[in-house]
């Protein structure tokens, strides 16, 4: 069998990609990170009007009816493009949870933002400061807590917004697929976020010039940036195939491959710019942290290397 995105879902890539590229996310992502928000949400409003919150949403509550490869393709962008906010939250795990539908017209608008914890594997709610929905996962149970108190905890990744949240949470019912497609997601971000490095790296190696040549004639660059893109395309099929499936078994196998590349994705980046990639004013910086970040997100590679092995 062969799989290949469809028309559709290729313009749709292109889309975000284009209105991405022009929305200036590094910066909203520094305000972000400083807790300004402005910037980052009118970026939401916009994926929002390109549907992106309403891809699983079922249409007879203002979403587009979707599915998870569909959800891939969008987050491959988010990520490439290191979009701040709790969207693997509002439009990958909310519309799997039944019990959350009064909330789907406003999460499909781009009006409301959603928040969850599933511990021991998201021990902390991202961006809860913002969110109107405030969901638990635990052994495919989905509880809600209303008005919950929040400490803010820093993250490896300024954009990423921590929260330690308490409060009484309230039983809604259960959910199989929620859990799986926030690692889908997450999952999909590397990827997306691994390509950005990949890229950066090979323009930076085609300008940059060391001894009289440019450092991407060098032998020893040329092999580094090989293994990485080798890396990122074993690691696509495998994201894009979990979305198919669905199975927890191929969506773990995904967010340790897709992790494994972009770790490395981002350490040759690294190399390759040398100090100046250390630099808090260059985007590498945005990307590195969140490689970082999102690796250990919803569940780190020794869970879910287990989760395939018990499978």
């Amino acid at each position: 069998m062969r799989f290949a995105l469809s028309a559709e879902q290729r313009d749709f890539a292109t889309s975000l990609h284009d209105y991405l590229t022009g929305a200036d996310t590094p910066a909203a992502a520094r305000a972000w990170a400083q807790g300004r928000h402005e910037p980052g949400l009118k970026i939401l409003r916009g994926l929002a009007e390109l549907g992106v919150p309403a891809l699983l949403i079922d249409e007879a509550h203002g979403g587009l009816g979707a599915g998870p490869v569909d959800l891939v393709v969008a987050f491959e962008a988010l990520g490439y493009h290191a979009v701040p906010g709790p969207l693997v939250e509002t439009a990958a795990v909310a519309p799997a949870v039944n019990a959350a539908e009064p909330w789907w017209p406003a999460l499909a608008a781009g009006e409301a933002f959603a928040t969850v914890l599933a511990p021991p594997y998201v021990p902390l709610a991202l961006d809860a400061d913002i969110a109107s929905l405030t969901l638990v996962l635990r052994d495919g149970a989905v509880q809600e807590i209303q008005s919950p108190q929040r400490e803010f905890v820093r993250s490896i990744d300024p954009a990423r917004r921590l929260f330690q949240l308490t409060g009484e949470p309230v039983p809604l019912g259960e959910s199989e697929r929620a859990f799986d497609l926030g690692v889908l997601a997450v999952a999909a971000q590397l990827l997306g976020a691994g390509q950005w490095l990949l890229d950066a790296a090979v323009a930076y190696a085609r300008q940059r010039a060391q001894y009289g040549r440019l450092i991407g004639e060098y032998q020893a660059v040329k092999h580094l940036l090989a293994d990485v893109a080798t890396h990122l395309e074993l690691a696509r099929p495998l994201v894009h195939g979990a979305a198919v499936t669905l199975d927890p078994r191929d969506v773990s196998a995904a967010k340790v491959k897709a992790g494994d590349a972009a770790y490395l994705a981002a350490r040759t980046a690294l190399q390759v710019h040398g100090a100046i990639g250390y630099t808090a004013e260059h985007d590498l910086g945005l990307r590195l942290t969140k490689v970082r970040a999102l690796t250990g997100s919803w569940g780190d590679g020794g869970f879910h290397r287990e989760r395939v092995l018990a499978r």
